[in-house]
């Protein structure tokens, strides 16, 4: 998602976005370290949406 969408969400929906981001971070390591991601390109893609999302919320000075 790019940031430009994530600055027309409110701030609420963000942080649903972050955790929702957060946990598929956190399924994707697994899948990794258990040699079962097929694409290990998704989790930098998750990193950089994760930064977004952090960066947005900063923005707007709801710190997490």
């Amino acid at each position: 998602m790019k940031a430009k969408d994530l600055r027309q969400k409110e701030t609420a929906a963000l942080e649903k976005e972050l955790l929702d981001l957060r946990k598929a971070q956190f399924s994707l390591r697994m899948q990794a370290a258990t040699q079962q991601l097929a694409n290990h390109s998704q989790i930098g893609k998750t990193r950089k949406s994760i930064a977004r999302v952090k960066t947005v919320l900063n923005e707007r000075g709801v710190a997490k």
